[in-house]
């Protein structure tokens, strides 16, 4: 399976797509859509929307999804079967207090 995931470095509904990919043990490509110009504008290509996160999935555009949309189709489309494994990072949900702490001390880029 090839999966391409368009994510932001600091996101709850990004670290919920990362956290699906570490239960299953997939391999996918972490794009950072932040802090590369190229890889925002290849998203909204790809995904005909400029909202964040964006799973490709064998060529099948998940486009704003959540950890939890994500380990949906996987299931509902059986390339995965279900686990039981502990998650530790909620898979639908914004950012924590933490996060935003941690993105209040970095350059932020707004393109």
């Amino acid at each position: 399976m090839k999966i391409k995931a368009y994510l932001k470095p600091h996101c709850g509904w990004s670290n919920g797509v990362r956290a699906i990919m570490r239960k299953y043990d997939l391999e996918f490509e972490d794009i950072d859509i932040i802090n590369n110009r190229a890889n925002y504008a290849e998203m909204v290509q790809r995904s005909g929307q400029p909202l964040s996160p964006c799973v490709e999935v064998d060529g099948v555009m998940l486009a704003d999804v959540s950890g939890e949309e994500v380990e949906n189709y996987l299931l509902s489309n059986h390339l995965v079967s279900q686990r039981d494994t502990e998650i530790d990072t909620p898979l639908n949900a914004g950012c924590s207090d933490e996060e935003h702490a941690a993105m209040a001390t970095q350059t932020v880029r707004f393109f």
